[in-house]
C-alpha cells in the first residue's frame, strides 16, 4: 500500500447547505468531486491525524463505492479509526448515537436525506461535529473555504475494505471497525420507552403499518418493532434498503407516502401508521382517519413527552424553526419551560441541546428529535408516539382532538414550488423585501397586513449571528405567513411557502386544513405575485 497526492483543482459549487452538500449522484462520481470535497472536510475540520471517525450512509446509490474512497483517504491522511456500519449503513440518528456514545471526532454521513436516490438522482455528503450533530455555520464555512483554495488530495492506493463482515481490519495504518449498524440505537430506544407497556398495547390487538420506503430505516424498524415489541410480521412495509428506493421518494408526506396515507383512510385502516424517509432522520404520522401535521406532532409529544421513562423528569425546554407552526409554543407556555425559534436546519438546535436549555426540538419538514442525540430521528418520534398511545389507550384522532381543545388549533400548510428558475424565485423575494415597508395596513383576500420581516437569529449560546433566514408576513386576525427559499433541492430553487392559522373555538376545528387557510393562501399569493414570477398556479407539493 502506497499513499497517492492527487494534484486537483477548485471545484465550484461545494458550498455544504443546511445539510452538507448535495448534488446529483453523477457529478458526485465526476473526476475529482468527491475527492475534493472530503479532503476539504479533513482540511477544514484541522486534519484528521489520530482521530476517529464515524462513516455510514442511507444505502442509496453510490453509496457502496464513496465508503471505499472516504476510507482510503482517511487512512492517507492519518486517522487512526473509522468506526462504520455495516454494508456502510447507518441511519443519521444511528451514526449521531455512535458519535456521541464512543466519543469519536466526529463523522461523515453519505445521503441525501428524503431525496430520490439512484444515478439520475441524489448524494450527499455531510460532516457531524463530535457533539453528534451536523456542523454548524462557522465549521461549513471553514470547510467551504478548503474547496475554494484544494490544490491536491491524498489517497491511499488499496484494496476494497470488507465492509459486509463484522469485525476490525487493518487498512495501511488505519483501523476500520465494522459494527452492527442497529444494535447501539435498539439498546437507547429500550432505555427512552417504556417497552412493556408498548408490547402490552400490541398484545392487546392494536394495529400498525410503519412504511420505510425501501430506506435505511427498514432494519431498525423490523427489529424493534416486529422483534422487540411484537407487532405483527409484515407491520414494516418496504423494510429492504434498495439503492433507488425502490423507484419511490423517499419524504415521508401525504405525496410521496400515498399509498399508506389511503390505507389509513379506508375501511381496513390501521389503528396507526408511521413512514420514515432516506436516512431515517424524519417521520410522518397518522391515525385512522388522520394524517397528523409534523407541528402538531411535536406539540403532542412535548405535552406528553412525561409518559416516556426517559423524559418522566420533564422537559427542560423545547425548540422549533422559525417556519415551524406556533402550536408547540403554548404547550411550553402551559408547562412553564423556554420556547426557542430558530433558523431551519437542526444544526441549530445542537448548542441549545448541549446547554440543557432544550428536551425537545422539531421541523415542520417532518423532523422531531430530542436530547438523546443531535439529529432528528424519525422511528424515535414513532416509538414515542407509541408509548403515549400506550398510556393513554386513545387513538390517534381522539388524541389530537383532545390536545386542540386545550391549546387551539393551528390550521398549517406548506406549499412547495420545486424546480422554479432560481433567478426568478431570487427575485420574488427580493421584490417582497423591497416592498415590506408599504405592505402593512393594507388587505389582500380581506387580510390585513401588520407586519413583515426577514427572520434574523442570534444564538443564546454562542451568541453567533444568522441572517436572512426567512421573510415572514404576519395578519391582522393573528395568521402568518413564512416564505423561503430551501437548501435540500439539486435543481434550480425550491420555493417554500408556510401558512398558518390559529382557531380557539372547538366548534371549528375540524375543517379541512387548506379550506380553513384559504384567504391567508390567496392573500400571499397576491402580495407575492407568484404566477407572474414562478408561471406556477399551484404548487408541487402540499403537505
Amino acid at each position: 500500500m502506497s499513499i497517492a497526492t492527487i494534484n486537483t483543482q477548485p471545484i465550484e459549487g461545494q458550498k455544504p447547505g443546511t445539510s452538507g452538500l448535495r448534488k446529483k449522484t453523477k457529478v458526485f462520481m465526476g473526476p475529482h468531486y468527491l475527492e475534493n470535497f472530503v479532503q476539504a472536510i479533513f482540511n477544514g475540520i484541522g486534519g484528521v491525524d489520530g482521530k476517529t471517525l464515524v462513516l455510514g450512509g442511507d444505502g442509496r446509490y453510490f453509496n457502496d463505492r464513496a465508503a471505499q474512497v472516504i476510507l482510503r483517504m482517511a487512512a492517507a491522511n492519518g486517522a487512526a479509526r473509522i468506526i462504520t456500519g455495516q454494508g456502510a449503513l447507518l441511519s443519521t440518528p444511528a451514526a449521531s448515537h455512535l458519535i456521541r456514545k464512543r466519543g469519536t471526532d466526529g463523522g461523515i454521513i453519505m445521503s441525501a436525506s428524503h431525496n430520490p436516490g439512484g444515478p439520475e438522482e441524489d448524494f450527499g455528503v455531510k460532516f457531524n461535529t463530535p457533539n453528534g450533530g451536523p456542523a454548524p455555520e462557522e465549521v461549513t464555512e471553514r470547510i467551504f473555504r478548503e474547496t475554494e483554495i484544494l490544490a491536491n488530495y491524498r489517497i491511499l492506493e488499496a484494496r476494497d475494505v470488507d465492509l459486509d463482515t463484522i469485525g476490525t481490519t487493518q487498512l495501511g495504518e488505519m483501523a476500520v471497525e465494522v459494527v452492527d449498524p442497529v444494535a447501539e440505537y435498539r439498546l437507547l430506544m429500550a432505555a427512552l420507552f417504556d417497552f412493556e407497556a408498548i408490547r402490552a398495547l400490541f398484545a392487546s390487538g392494536f394495529t400498525m403499518r410503519f412504511d420505510a420506503m425501501h430506506a435505511v430505516t427498514g432494519p431498525y424498524a423490523k427489529a424493534i418493532l416486529e422483534s422487540d415489541l411484537g407487532a405483527r410480521p409484515g407491520t414494516v412495509l418496504n423494510g429492504t434498503p434498495l439503492p433507488d428506493f425502490g423507484g419511490g421518494h423517499p419524504d415521508p408526506n401525504p405525496v410521496w407516502a400515498k399509498a399508506l396515507v389511503d390505507l389509513v383512510m379506508g375501511g381496513d385502516a390501521p389503528d396507526f401508521a408511521a413512514a420514515s424517509d432516506g436516512d431515517g432522520d424524519r417521520n410522518m404520522i397518522l391515525g385512522r382517519g388522520i394524517y397528523v401535521t409534523p407541528s402538531d406532532s411535536l406539540a403532542v409529544l412535548a405535552a406528553n413527552a412525561h409518559l416516556a421513562p426517559g423524559y418522566a423528569a420533564g422537559l427542560k425546554g423545547v425548540a422549533r424553526s422559525m417556519p415551524t407552526s406556533r402550536a408547540v409554543d403554548r404547550v411550553a407556555e402551559k408547562l412553564g419551560i423556554e420556547a426557542f425559534e430558530t433558523p431551519t436546519g437542526w444544526k441549530f438546535f445542537g448548542n441549545l441541546l448541549d446547554a440543557g436549555r432544550a428536551t425537545l426540538c422539531g421541523e415542520e419538514s417532518a423532523g422531531t428529535g430530542s436530547d438523546h442525540v443531535r439529529e432528528k430521528d424519525g422511528l424515535w418520534a414513532v416509538l414515542l408516539w407509541l408509548n403515549i398511545l400506550a398510556v393513554k389507550r386513545k387513538g390517534v384522532a381522539e388524541l389530537l382532538k383532545a390536545h386542540w381543545q386545550e391549546y387551539g388549533r393551528d390550521y398549517y400548510s406548506r406549499h412547495d414550488y420545486e424546480a422554479v428558475d432560481a433567478d426568478a424565485a431570487k427575485a420574488l423575494m427580493e421584490e417582497l423585501k423591497s416592498s415590506a415597508s408599504g405592505l402593512p395596513g393594507r388587505s389582500f383576500a380581506g387580510l390585513e397586513v401588520t407586519a413583515i420581516d426577514e427572520f434574523n437569529y442570534d444564538d443564546p449560546i454562542d451568541r453567533s449571528h444568522s441572517s436572512a433566514q426567512g421573510l415572514r408576513i404576519f395578519f391582522k386576525a393573528g395568521s402568518r405567513a413564512v416564505l423561503r427559499l430551501s437548501g435540500t433541492g439539486t435543481v434550480g430553487a425550491t420555493l417554500r411557502i408556510y401558512m398558518e392559522k390559529l382557531e380557539r373555538d372547538p366548534a371549528s376545528q375540524s375543517q379541512d386544513a387548506q379550506a380553513a387557510l384559504a384567504d391567508v393562501i390567496k392573500a400571499v399569493q397576491e402580495i407575492v405575485k407568484l404566477k407572474a414570477h414562478t408561471e406556477r398556479s399551484e404548487p408541487d407539493v402540499k403537505t
